[in-house]
């Protein structure tokens, strides 16, 4: 599981999906707000290919996906999160 106040993480890798179509704005954002995990953009805002793959609509969207590629869960957050990472990878 991944515990982000505590940066302790096991099995489990966050990839962030930016739909900003500004390079600039989009690496600006990432620094100002410290997120210190991958992030991937095709700069192509909501036509992004990635969002019309997994079918976003609105943002922030969140899916946990297994090593095959298959969704598992989507759009958890917080304790909701931290439970299903639990469920999958014990305590």
């Amino acid at each position: 599981f991944c515990n982000y106040s505590t940066k302790i993480c096991c099995c489990f890798n966050v990839v962030g999906l930016s739909f900003d179509n500004k390079l600039e704005n989009w690496k600006k954002a990432i620094a100002d707000m410290q997120l210190d995990w991958v992030h991937l953009s095709d700069l192509k805002g909501w036509q992004s290919e990635a969002g019309q793959v997994y079918g976003i609509r609105s943002i922030p969207a969140s899916y946990l996906v297994d090593p095959t590629g298959k969704i598992i869960a989507a759009d958890l957050r917080g304790e909701q999160l931290e439970a299903k990472l639990k469920e999958i990878y014990g305590e």
